[in-house]
């Protein structure tokens, strides 16, 4: 045989179809330019409800109002991070919580302080949560306790001891006191309704000074203490 008659014949290059490329191609920027629409310009994605949960102390309507969502606003254009610094600037609220529910909800979780005193100032009174922070003011008397410090607020030690202790305190022996005192950090004073004052001391070994309070306290009628003094829960001392 000759050497042309032996040699293999060559591989053909097989080329990619133009048109199956072309095709693919715009397919894709089909699908890409139909899901943006959807997502930015389509009315099937936008925001048409807001819902607020977690509120005793607000209306919903004012969570709303702070939050400043658009109704109609395309749902990849909200901000959850934006809207929760609005929502948080309230005074009622410790924090919120801002989520997407597709495709056209607007869900905003609130979780507001809780007031456990006040203090009067001008004729109002200024309800505040355990770290001080104002929650509501009016001019009706709270049915928390009042507070009775030199310069009530959230840096001031004092009010955070006293705020500190209430917060600590079992709910049935919270629910007696009627007023909150602190001159000082160690010397936290509680006056019950009914006229008991229970000498606290410092916010510390509250658990303790609480369980001995009480115990204190179901002494039969007539024969109890004014004044119980758990300052120092090694030695309780009456009178």
């Amino acid at each position: 045989m000759t050497e042309a008659g032996t040699r293999r014949p060559a591989r053909r290059t097989r080329r990619p179809d133009r048109w199956k490329v072309l095709f693919v191609g715009l397919l894709v920027a089909a699908v890409l330019g139909v899901s943006g629409w959807a997502l930015l310009g389509s009315r099937l994605l936008v925001v048409r409800h807001v819902e607020v949960t977690g509120t005793k102390l607000l209306t919903p309507d004012r969570v709303a109002a702070a939050a400043g969502i658009r109704l109609g606003l395309p749902m990849v254009r909200l901000h959850p991070d934006d809207v929760r610094r609005r929502v948080a600037g309230l005074h009622e609220v410790a924090s919120a919580r801002v989520e997407r529910h597709w495709p056209a909800t607007v869900r905003i979780v609130v979780r507001e302080r809780v007031p456990v005193a006040a203090y009067q100032r001008g004729g109002r009174y200024f309800q505040v949560d355990t770290g001080g922070f104002p929650v509501r003011d009016g001019t009706a008397v709270p049915d928390v306790p009042l507070l009775t410090v030199g310069a009530p607020s959230p840096t001031d030690p004092p009010t955070l001891a006293a705020l500190r202790v209430v917060g600590e305190l079992p709910g049935g022996l919270r629910a007696k006191v009627a007023e909150v005192s602190a001159p000082t950090v160690e010397s936290v004073t509680l006056r019950l309704r009914g006229g008991l004052t229970i000498v606290w001391g410092s916010p510390e070994r509250a658990g303790e000074k609480a369980r001995l309070a009480e115990a204190v306290m179901r002494t039969p009628a007539g024969r109890g203490p004014r004044t119980i003094d758990v300052s120092s829960p090694d030695v309780i001392t009456t009178r």
